[in-house]
């Protein structure tokens, strides 16, 4: 696998997001590599559990914009017509990936650690259970400018209304305020991550299989039922409608310009938590 790490301990599966030089950002290989790697626990009647992590300074930073964003993108020309198909079969695609974590027969908990951005929040948010630092940020910037959360589960995970007042801003929240919206189960400092982490990933991992399939598919059908495919259908197409407006063009073309770095910081700058490009 080139971006991702796998290992099998006792009963936990160890799925290790391991780009660190680029902040685990987020390839096209990456949801095919995970789902994979879903797939195999799940086929291994030892592993009771997945225990999702990331390798370096943070969880995930998201789609690796280097990749993304510097580059010319097929179907991205705005002297040509847009395909919104094309747009739908590579982005439906990705969020396949994602959501193997939540559709895995066996529960999948997350820790995360330093960030969990943008696409990065697609797999935190489909992973059954969420354990974050403290110190930790998390949120979805690009509901600022050339995104839309493909696996819309915050609606479904913190409420119509703390949804909407992450959504409108793009704003990020701590570990402690993650803990306290519902977003996360358990929230540590920094320090005692790993520990708070690995008691509850082995305190999960004492249940018998077959319990955990039949519990997690019993609350998962609640999530269905309110729509959530639904929603994730319209979630995929508008991600692609909002990097073909005119500030998501404009945004593809400084970052190709410029560097992402500098793209994202004009982007947040007017909200006052830009970060300088170096």
């Amino acid at each position: 696998m080139e971006t991702l790490a796998y290992e099998v301990e006792g009963r936990v599966a160890r799925i290790t997001l391991d780009r660190p030089e680029r902040g685990n950002g987020i390839t096209l290989e990456m949801p095919r590599e995970l789902a994979e790697c879903v797939e195999r626990a799940n086929l291994d009647p030892a592993v009771h559990v997945i225990a999702l992590a990331g390798a370096g300074k943070g969880f995930c930073g998201g789609y690796d914009l280097v990749e993304f964003a510097e580059q010319e993108m097929p179907n991205h020309d705005p002297s040509q017509p847009w395909d919104p198909v094309v747009d739908w079969q590579m982005m439906s695609r990705n969020l396949r990936g994602f959501m193997s974590l939540f559709e895995s027969d066996k529960p999948v908990i997350c820790k995360v650690h330093g960030f969990c951005v943008a696409g990065g929040t697609d797999m935190a948010l489909c992973s059954d259970l969420l354990v974050i630092a403290e110190d930790a940020r998390i949120g979805y910037p690009p509901a600022r400018v050339w995104g839309v959360p493909t696996s819309a589960l915050w609606a479904f995970r913190i409420g119509d209304q703390r949804a909407k007042r992450l959504l409108f801003t793009g704003d990020l929240i701590d570990g402690r305020t993650a803990l306290d919206w519902g977003l996360a189960i358990e929230a540590a400092p920094a320090a005692e991550l790993d520990e708070r982490f690995e008691q509850l990933v082995q305190r999960i991992a004492l249940t018998p299989v077959n319990q955990l399939v039949m519990m997690k598919l019993l609350v998962n059908q609640a999530l269905y039922s309110q729509g959530l495919h639904t929603t994730q259908v319209l979630g995929t197409l508008f991600d692609g409608v909002a990097r073909h407006t005119e500030e998501g063009f404009a945004f593809q073309s400084r970052a190709a310009e410029s560097g992402w770095a500098e793209a994202v910081r004009e982007r947040d700058d007017p909200y006052g938590d830009a970060k300088p490009a170096g």
